[in-house]
């Protein structure tokens, strides 16, 4: 008897910054015939799969399948990339782990298949190596980490409201809601890499009855929706393990044609351990990547043990017509909720300013850094919330827009400023900063001028938001490494310059920028023995209460 399974799977979601392109259909044909177990491509790039009745009951009764018996040759020359994708295939068919040969090398072409994983998946000590030099779809990702579950378009919903508790909908489970409305425009970006601002769109994580985790508020008013989706989120936890993944680099013209040649997790409740990512072939020009694991449209994602890299920074003419660094990244956050990054590392140099630094995010809610050394945590189009602890941060320290609170803890930051707020999206930050136990060594020892809180704003350029710097400053047991500091330095200051026009009560800001209520400092010190200073523009911040011991 012939059983036949067709899989379609689509991209679940589209990022904003530097996303991925929705893929065509994956279309893989499962048979069960007793002829051999083999697979084949058919003259319209069907993949089609037939494994005998003998091979199934063998791997039903082990729970498993590997690479290899899909036709894999793992001798790092032949493509293995259909081999790889008819293993998950059959494996989310009959709900079996996938487990890669240890010591084998699995080359993966330019072809556009993309792996569909929806089971545990260890890939062991396996050697992948992606080559991007003669890419069909630089937006098809190499696997997609997806769910079974299908989202749902939500009908009756016409309205939502910032911190709104609850919303009147009822679900099969524990869901993600998106909502977007395509008539509001923020996070209108100023400056070289200037643009029209993105639609509003918020996420948030509920329970059947609706009711919105407190850990994930509505952080705008919706007067109008224009799309709003349930992403159901499964029960069970997907764990992916092991793998010594290298991205021999593209080529291509610099410019921002994003490669997204990568793991794409789009299903909420998984565990990324002990992978590593390297990257080789960058040469003289080459397109920017939008991140090796693409987490995006999802909740509760950790991903630990990891290694990754940072990529070369090429340069391109931005949409303002002048020259810009392009942003291009190992790590990528989208639309997700709850995502951390627990004991993680890059292969090269946090402090090598000739690559970007490693992490971009936008829309996300509680992102967590913990025992990381990495060149940079970075929120582009805002986050709810984020905690960087116990950990090392490089040349592009800590950048920022958001809400909520940003809590630093028990880290050292190399960064220009111990926190930059993002002068692109209005430095603006609705909430407050913790900042405790921290060392801080300005622009990596660079003799500069330090300030703690970075970033500027004329308060005329309407960036689709009201603009705040953080409503309340806590900072305990900082000590500040400035010893390499310029002749006639005067020591660090709390706020950098954000407003140099701003000198005097004649200056008037068309979108007025909130400042700061109150600093609390609590055993500041600096190494060149300089006292902390407010600002070099102490007009702009003479309302702000300083409370020290």
């Amino acid at each position: 008897m012939k059983y036949i399974l067709l899989f379609v799977c689509f991209l679940a979601g589209v990022t904003a910054a530097h996303g991925q392109a929705p893929s065509p259909s994956e279309k893989i044909v499962i048979t069960i015939e007793k002829t051999r177990t083999e697979i084949r491509t058919d003259d319209k790039g069907v993949l089609r799969v037939n494994v005998t009745p003998d091979d199934v009951l063998k791997f039903k009764a082990r729970g498993s399948v590997r690479y290899s018996e899909f036709g894999a040759k793992g001798n790092g020359t032949a493509d293995d990339i259909d081999a790889i994708a008819a293993a998950h295939a059959f494996a989310n068919q009959y709900n079996l782990s996938v487990k890669a040969d240890d010591g084998a090398t699995y080359y993966i072409g330019g072809k556009e298949r993309t792996a569909v994983i929806q089971t545990d998946t260890d890939f062991a000590k396996a050697a992948f190596l992606i080559d991007d030099r003669n890419v069909q779809n630089r937006n098809a990702p190499v696997f997609r980490v997806t769910s079974s579950l299908q989202p749902t378009k939500l009908g009756g919903i016409s309205s939502l409201k910032r911190n709104q508790k609850k919303i009147e909908v009822t679900l099969p489970g524990p869901s993600l809601i998106t909502a977007t409305d395509a008539h509001v425009k923020r996070y209108i970006r100023f400056g070289a890499n200037q643009n029209s601002g993105s639609s509003q769109t918020d996420i948030v994580l509920v329970d059947k009855e609706g009711n919105v985790d407190k850990g994930t508020p509505l952080i705008w008013d919706f007067d109008q929706i224009t799309d709003i989706t349930a992403l159901p989120i499964d029960k069970t936890t997907l764990r992916i393990t092991g793998g010594r993944f290298t991205t021999t680099a593209n080529r291509e013209e610099s410019k921002y044609t994003y490669y997204n040649r990568n793991i794409a997790i789009r299903r909420s409740n998984v565990v990324v351990e002990g992978l590593e990512h390297r990257i080789i072939g960058e040469g003289e020009s080459g397109a920017p990547y939008g991140g090796f694991l693409n987490i995006g449209d999802c909740a509760n994602v950790t991903v630990r043990n990891t290694v990754l890299t940072g990529h070369k920074t090429y340069g391109t003419i931005g949409a303002a017509g002048r020259p810009v660094s392009m942003g291009t990244y190992d790590i990528s956050v989208n639309r997700a909720l709850n995502v951390s990054f627990v004991n993680c590392s890059q292969t090269n140099d946090i402090n090598d300013r000739t690559y970007w630094g490693i992490m971009g995010s936008n829309y996300s809610k509680n992102l967590l850094y913990d025992n990381c050394k990495l060149s940079r945590f970075d929120a582009h189009m805002g986050v709810a919330n984020a905690t960087i602890r116990n950990s090392t941060l490089g040349h592009m320290g800590i950048n920022a827009i958001g809400t909520g609170t940003l809590t630093v803890e028990k880290s050292t930051i190399y960064g220009p400023n111990l926190v930059n707020l993002r002068s692109d999206y209005g430095s603006t930050w609705q909430g407050e900063f913790i900042i405790r136990n921290c060392v801080f060594v300005p622009s990596g020892g660079k003799p500069v001028s330090a300030s703690l809180i970075g970033g500027s704003n004329s308060g005329n350029h309407d960036f689709g938001y009201t603009t705040y710097l953080p409503e309340r400053i806590t900072i305990e047991s900082l000590r500040i490494d400035d010893s390499k500091h310029p002749d006639g330095y005067q020591g660090a200051a709390i706020f950098a310059n954000f407003n140099p026009a701003l000198t005097d009560g004649s200056y008037k800001e068309k979108f007025p920028y909130v400042r700061t209520s109150k600093v609390i400092l609590r055993n500041v010190t600096t190494t060149s023995g300089k006292l902390l200073r407010l600002s070099d523009n102490p007009f702009m911040f003479k309302d702000v209460r300083i409370e020290t011991k």
